[in-house]
Formats: structure tokens, C-alpha cells, sequence
């Protein structure tokens, strides 16, 4: 296992590079100015000083070296020197955002608790739903329960999330006036009230991810449940006489979590990503937000920066799910 994951992390380098590379290449060609908003008085000169200032001056492949330096070697040297107090990348020059003029990683930052709570918040919540309901539905299939299941499922799986989000609006926020339809992104839990007050703000776009999340996993969970519920392992445990818990959690759940655990893997980097629709719709300021206003205003070093953590998510936690794979089935091996 440790030679498979160490040869899965160097495979991941040229992967990754050539993914930035990729992207680079993209919004190089994309269209759009990261001046255009520049008011027209500016004279000319000043605006090809602006330019030269952002480095836009220079060749796309000096630009693209410049990035992967500053993202490779100047960012980690400047997150030691914020945590043991070193001086390691004074004088260098970080990433900035053509947007806000500040450091990316910094903007980013500030956003990740946003994202974090809302959309980690519903993929926790998603989870712990969508498990039981397959189960259940799968043990006990063409039973009410598993209609009922296979409907909600439908339903929260084939309606997209900016409608739910606004249905859920107009319901509960304009009609009702039981939660915020806007949510605040400066609210600090102090006391309890704070704490009310977030949790009600919360409920919406949580409820809406996490409905969903749920349809999509319990599909998954409930079909593979079903498979492995028809396999000659299950008959044969039944007839030692073990007790059907026994059966049905110790012996079928393990193998039925396999292919689950890809689907449950893979979506955890969108917990960082961000639900991008469902966080325009409710405001939250968070790394969803963050990558549309950056397209938006051709901030190429944001959004060069954004989509690139989603990639390294991406090819890390589809390592971690192939990892797992050899922890719940023991015929798994790599090496």
C-alpha cells in the first residue's frame, strides 16, 4: 500500500502541472480584459503602465513559470514564516489578484470558513442521510419506505440547486419570513442569540445541499446494496444461522460501501470549491462566489489559483478513495 501511494503522489506531479498548464493556456485565450473596466480618461501610457505593473507585459510562458513559482515555493515559504516567525520569503513576490490587489491566498483564506461551514455543513449532513436511506431502501426494496426514498431522491436529484434555493426563498423567506433569505457573512457567533441567528441562516442553503447530496449518494448506496444482497456470500452467512444485523451490517454494508466511497470521495473537494449556484443565490461569500466575481473581472491569478486547488482536491482524494478501497476489501491489493 505505501508503494502504490507513493507512486500514486509522483504520478500526480506531471499530472498536476500539465492541469495548470491547461488552464493557463485557457484563460490566456479567453477573452476579456483585466483593464477593460479601466475608466476611458485614463490616458493610454498610464494604462500600459497598469499593465506592465500586473506583469501582463511580459511572454505568457515567463508569466506561467513566474505562477508556478510564487504558487510552489513563495506561498509555502510565506505560510512558515506566519507560523514559526521566519523571514524565509521577505522581498518575494507573492500571487495577487488583479480584483482586490492583495495576495490570493489571503482573499482565499478569508472566504474558506464561509464555505466550509455551508457547504461542509450540508456534505456532512448529505452523508448521514443518504447511508441509512439505501440501506434501508435496498433491505427492504418495493416497500413504502423505499418508494418514498426513490421519490424524495428523484426529486431533490432532477431539480437543479438555484431552484430549490429559490423556492425555498419565496417559502420560507418572503412568504413565512422564518429564515433570511440573504445570508450574513458578518455575523459572529458571540452569545446564544448569535448562534440562533447563524443556525437560521444556515437552514436554507444547508437543506438545499444537503437534499442534493443525499438523492445522489443514497442512489448509489441503495443499487449497491442490492447487488451484493443477491451474492452467494449472503446466502452462505445466512445459512450459518448469523443473525440478519450481523448479515446485513458486518458482511454486506462493507462490501456495499466500496463503490460508495468513490462517489463520497470525490465530492469532498466541492466542499472547498464551493456550491457555486447555490452560494449566488443565498450570498454566502465563499470560494463559490469568490470564482465567479474573479471570471467576471479577468482576474487571471484568482482564478488560475482557485481552479487549481480543486485539481490537486480532485487527484488527492481520488487517492485517498483508492486507499480506503484496499481498507474495507481485503482482495484489494496493490503492491
Amino acid at each position: 500500500m505505501l508503494t502504490f501511494t507513493i507512486r500514486r503522489l509522483l504520478l500526480a506531479i506531471p499530472t498536476l502541472l500539465f492541469i495548470s498548464l491547461v488552464i493557463f493556456l485557457l484563460l490566456e485565450a479567453s477573452p476579456g480584459d483585466p483593464l477593460g473596466d479601466v475608466p476611458l480618461t485614463v490616458p493610454p501610457e498610464v494604462k500600459e503602465r497598469m499593465r506592465e505593473a500586473l506583469g501582463l507585459g511580459e511572454a505568457w510562458y515567463i508569466r506561467y513559470v513566474l505562477w508556478l513559482k510564487q504558487f510552489f515555493w513563495v506561498e509555502p515559504l510565506h505560510w512558515i514564516d506566519q507560523v514559526f516567525g521566519t523571514g524565509f520569503s521577505d522581498g518575494m513576490q507573492r500571487i495577487i489578484s488583479f480584483q482586490s490587489r492583495s495576495p490570493v491566498f489571503d482573499v482565499i483564506a478569508q472566504r474558506v470558513p464561509q464555505t466550509l461551514t455551508v457547504v461542509g455543513f450540508s456534505y456532512i449532513i448529505g452523508v448521514l442521510i443518504a447511508i441509512p436511506i439505501g440501506i434501508i431502501s435496498a433491505y427492504k426494496q418495493y416497500s413504502w419506505f423505499d418508494q418514498l426514498g426513490t421519490f424524495i431522491s428523484m426529486i431533490g436529484f432532477s431539480m437543479p440547486t438555484f431552484f430549490t434555493g429559490v423556492v425555498l426563498i419565496i417559502i420560507f423567506g418572503v412568504k413565512l419570513q422564518w429564515f433570511p433569505s440573504v445570508y450574513d457573512t458578518t455575523l459572529v457567533v458571540r452569545d446564544w442569540d448569535s448562534f440562533l441567528a447563524q443556525v437560521r441562516q444556515m437552514v436554507m442553503p444547508v437543506t438545499v445541499l444537503a437534499l442534493y447530496n443525499a438523492a445522489q449518494i443514497s442512489r448509489f448506496m441503495r443499487a449497491s446494496m442490492l447487488n451484493n444482497l443477491g451474492q452467494d456470500y449472503v446466502r452462505t452467512a445466512r445459512a450459518k444461522g448469523l443473525s440478519e444485523k450481523t448479515v446485513v451490517m458486518k458482511h454486506v454494508l462493507r462490501n456495499s460501501l466500496i463503490p460508495v466511497v468513490t462517489v463520497i470521495a470525490l465530492g469532498l473537494p466541492t466542499v472547498f470549491g464551493g456550491a457555486i449556484i447555490t452560494e449566488q443565490v443565498f450570498k454566502v461569500n465563499g470560494l463559490g462566489q469568490l470564482l465567479i466575481s474573479s471570471i467576471h473581472a479577468n482576474d487571471i491569478p484568482m482564478v488560475l489559483t482557485l481552479t487549481f486547488i480543486f485539481a490537486i482536491l480532485i487527484v488527492l482524494f481520488t487517492l485517498i478513495a483508492d486507499v480506503i478501497y484496499g481498507l474495507l476489501d481485503p482482495r484489494i491489493r496493490y503492491d
